[in-house]
């Protein structure tokens, strides 16, 4: 079972640099947040995954601060795209 974690961790990598291509190369902002966004979303699946094939159960709390860190990124670059402004 341990090889289907490591042929996943591989796949993932794979396909964050071709999310990486979509990022540089992504013909709109919305493309390149998008692009970030399933960045980060790999990433925190690969470093469980990680942590489940080393048994330290000390990573979650990354990737709970990490998940929260990406979240309030996305909805900072969000606003700033959607015009930001507060009603009074």
């Amino acid at each position: 079972m341990d090889k289907f974690y490591y042929f996943m961790v591989i796949f993932l990598g794979i396909t964050i640099a071709l999310c990486m291509l979509r990022v540089i190369k992504g013909p709109t902002r919305g493309d390149r947040i998008i692009g970030i966004n399933i960045i980060s979303t790999k990433t925190i699946v690969i470093i469980v995954t990680v942590s489940f094939l080393l048994k330290e159960s000390y990573f979650i709390d990354v990737v709970l601060v990490y998940a929260l860190i990406a979240f309030i990124g996305s909805f900072a670059v969000a606003r700033e795209i959607g015009g930001g402004k507060e009603d009074d």
